[in-house]
Parts: structure tokens; sequence; C-alpha cells
């Protein structure tokens, strides 16, 4: 029962106050981490052996270290006052979730936007996504705008909700190490997980074991949105066909069933530091994509949200 209380606070921080500005986030904590060490290692290890050693080396520092951690602080606090154990875990696992971070992020972009100040928007939007946003139009900006919204849907909202929820069921960890554990590998994969040099080799088990770790919390949401969306055939025969196009096993899935679902594409040519990449294109282009769709994805990803969270926290209750 401590578990769900811990589980349902979290989630109500999260969504109602966020992030606290000027507070040290984990995840800062484990971006110095990732930072420092991929210095040292790419100042050390100059062939392909040794930074596939220190890749792995790394993986397991932080992603075990970041788990470990937080439940020796935990039960630290425990010891110090049962109450304090309880605070501090529910502090903890509200910075994993980022419901209202993409919130935030998406109105960001569309205040100025829909003012009309295109420079403006395309200025703020740099700060969330890795594209060239210097020409963009505005349907481009609201396509990167959606496809951030969508895939970070999986990575930053869904799948350290299916990971605290394991933990709520296996009381001697509890809700958030398993949480932070995951977040830990979201965070290598975003700052490491890339094929390109200098990360090619050290950053090559972080990105394969985001993969596998987000795996099934992303079919499960894929999965949840299209029974929630009420055509769940259509909208899994959209994803079948589209989404195993894209190079990632998971992002490609995350964005598709918001594309089925709002009946609109993603995907398309983007630029990176002047060179073009192309995605996949995902979906079907029944309506352009809009404020609106942006608002409506991010309404999908809290009605999923609360889903998960009301069936994990009622099964707890039944087994009581």
């Amino acid at each position: 029962m401590t578990s769900s209380f811990i589980l349902i606070v979290a989630a109500s921080l999260d969504y109602f106050i966020g992030d606290p500005l000027g507070w040290l986030h984990p995840v800062q904590v484990m971006g110095w981490v990732i930072s420092r060490f991929t210095k040292f290692a790419l100042l050390y290890c100059h062939n392909s052996l040794t930074q596939r050693i220190a890749g792995i080396a790394l993986s397991i520092i932080l992603i075990f270290g970041s788990g470990l951690f937080s439940w020796l602080l935990i039960q630290g606090a425990k010891l110090l006052h049962p109450l304090l154990g309880i605070f501090l875990e529910i502090i903890l696992l509200a910075s994993c979730f980022a419901l209202k971070s993409l919130r935030v992020a998406a109105e960001t972009v569309l205040e100025p936007l829909t003012a009309g100040q295109l420079v403006n928007a395309r200025s703020v939007l740099k700060n969330y996504v890795g594209r060239d946003t210097e020409n963009l139009p505005e349907s481009e900006i609201l396509r990167a705008v959606l496809e951030t919204v969508t895939e970070n849907a999986t990575d930053g909202v869904m799948a350290p909700l299916f990971y605290a929820i394991i933990g709520v069921f296996i009381p001697v960890i509890g809700p958030a190490p398993l949480a932070l554990a995951y977040k830990a590998s979201s965070t290598l994969d975003s700052m490491v997980g890339y094929k390109e040099a200098p990360y090619t080799y050290l950053g090559w088990l972080s990105a394969r074991l985001d993969d596998c770790l987000t795996w099934v919390p992303c079919r499960l949401t894929v999965l949840t949105l299209a029974l929630l969306s009420g055509q769940p055939k259509h909208v899994w025969e959209i994803c079948r066909k589209d989404a195993i196009n894209d190079p990632s096993p998971n992002s490609g899935w995350s964005e598709c069933v918001y594309a089925a679902i709002l009946g609109v594409q993603m995907g398309g040519t983007n630029w990176y530091n002047g060179v073009a990449k192309h995605k996949p294109l995902l979906g079907e282009p029944k309506h352009p994509i809009t404020s609106t769709s942006i608002h409506q994805a991010l309404k999908l990803t809290k009605y999923c949200f609360l889903l998960w969270l009301g069936i994990a926290v009622l099964t707890v209750i039944s087994y009581q």
C-alpha cells in the first residue's frame, strides 16, 4: 500500500508541479558523470576494443549505480525516520516522469508560433530538438514539436512508469530505484548512443540496452493508445506498416501510433548541421499537423499514464 501511495503522489507532483527550477535533478548528475567519464575514455582509449570496454563499464556503473545509490539513499532515510524515506522516494520518483515537462516544452514553442513570431518559435524549438531550426516554416515547426512530444511520451513518461510499477511489486526494491535505473539508461542513450564518431564504440552498449529496456513498455504503450483510440485494428495496421521502417526499434512505433490516431503524417527530411537526413513517413496525411494535434497527443499520453497508474494501484489494493 505504501508503494501505491508513493506512486500516486509522485505522479501528482510531476503533473501539477514538475521539476522545480534551481533544484538539482538526478538526470543532471547522470549527465555530469557521463560527460566526465566520456572525456576520460576518449582521452585514454584509442581503439575500438578499449572504447567498447569503456562503454560497458560506463553502462554498468551508471545504470546499476543509479538504482543502487537511490535504493541506499532511501533505506538510509528510512533508518532516520520512515516518513523521511517515503518523502525521499516520492521526490526521486517524481523526477523520473516528464508529463509536465513535455507539456511545458510544447507550449513554450507554440506560444510564439501562434502569435506569429516565427523567428522566436524557431529559437525556442532549438532548445528541444537536434535538427536545424533556423529556416523552418510553421508546418515544419509543428511537425518537430509533435515528433518530440510523441517520441518522448514513451521514454520520458510511460517507460519510467512501467519500471516504477514493476518496482511496486518488488517491495524490497520499490518503484524509484528501478525507474531511476531506466532513466540512467535513457540518458546514456541520448548522450552517447550514436553510431557516429566519437561515440561509435563507446556508446554501442548504451544504445542497445536502451533499445531493449524500452521495447516492452513501448509496445504496451502502442497497444494501450490503440485501445483508447477506439479503432485498435486500424491503428495497429498503420503501425505494422510504417513503424517497422524506422531504424529505431522504438521511436518509430511511439511516433507512429500517435500519427495513426490523429490522422496526420510524421517523418520526412530533417537537417542536422547542414546535412539532410530522411526519416520514414509515419501515418497517413488525412489532416495537417496543428497545435490542436499536439494538445491531443499530450492528452492521449496523459490518459495512457492515468490508465496504467490506476490499474497498478487497483491491482496492489486487490492483493492486500
